[in-house]
């Protein structure tokens, strides 16, 4: 499987609209992937917190039809980031989005953990409740958003889902960048899975991007990595990775799961 992560500049200076554009013609230029992975929330910014009400869609709304389209347009499974959602009771959500080839909405995933410490996304958005994985030709894919990567039990449960593979869209800020880098290959190594890891460059609302997307494979090994400005990957990923790596090192199997905590020994 051919996979592109396009790595978006997001710029203050530059409308939704504009982006929303400029971003599909990106995707169509990877008619040659057979799946195209965008990072969180790039059609406002990840930390530009003042437009989640202003900018805020519905499932159905500009950013699913102009990207169904590009996805359409060249004929790939595309992981479109996330967008801020308003769900029918008006409350806003990080959601990802996935559609198929064929334009249609195979998947949506609302991130569960927000990030922000009392502040910002984690009091502006409603906590999703729900695992997603998504059904490839040659991958299941498990589907993550940025501050999730700090939880490795959501990895493990998409494990036990079936993913072979994790795509992590992110607006990672590029002062905790080494973070970003070493929780991407720990979630691999740990589950034996790909980490399709797609950050925006740029600045949102005065804060750095980290940029450098990754691609890890199942050993924990960097397949590629961009640089901090605008960039798309393009790797393409064994099918038969995974499955042999779990059996070359079975770790999985030595899960011990429902042990206790219990009381503290005194010496």
């Amino acid at each position: 499987m051919r996979a592109s992560l396009i790595q978006i500049a997001v710029h203050d200076g530059e409308s939704v609209v504009s982006r929303r554009s400029r971003v599909a013609e990106l995707v169509r230029e990877q008619s040659g992937s057979d799946l195209v992975v965008l990072p969180e929330l790039w059609p406002v910014g990840a930390f530009a917190y003042e437009l989640f009400e202003t900018e805020a869609e519905p499932l159905d709304g500009p950013t699913r039809e102009v990207m169904a389209q590009a996805a359409r347009d060249a004929g790939v499974w595309l992981h479109a980031g996330s967008i801020v959602e308003r769900a029918g009771d008006g409350s806003l959500y990080n959601t990802a989005l996935v559609l198929s080839p064929e334009g249609e909405l195979a998947a949506t995933y609302r991130k569960i953990h927000r990030f922000g410490f009392d502040q910002g996304e984690a009091v502006l958005m409603a906590a999703g409740d729900s695992l997603t994985t998504v059904e490839l030709p040659e991958q299941t894919l498990g589907l993550a958003t940025c501050y999730d990567l700090r939880f490795p039990e959501l990895f493990r449960g998409l494990v036990d889902n079936g993913a072979t593979a994790f795509v992590v869209p992110a607006g990672w800020p590029a002062r905790r960048r080494a973070h970003w880098t070493l929780l991407n290959r720990a979630r691999a190594v740990e589950d034996q899975a790909y980490v399709l890891a797609c950050c925006s460059a740029g600045t949102h609302a005065g804060v750095e991007q980290a940029g450098h997307s990754l691609v890890v494979d199942p050993w924990g090994e960097v397949l590629a990595e961009a640089g901090p400005g605008e960039e798309v990957l393009t790797v393409d990923l064994d099918p038969k990775k995974v499955p042999e790596t779990r059996e070359a090192f079975p770790a999985l199997k030595d899960r011990m799961l429902g042990v206790r905590r219990g009381a503290p020994r005194s010496s």
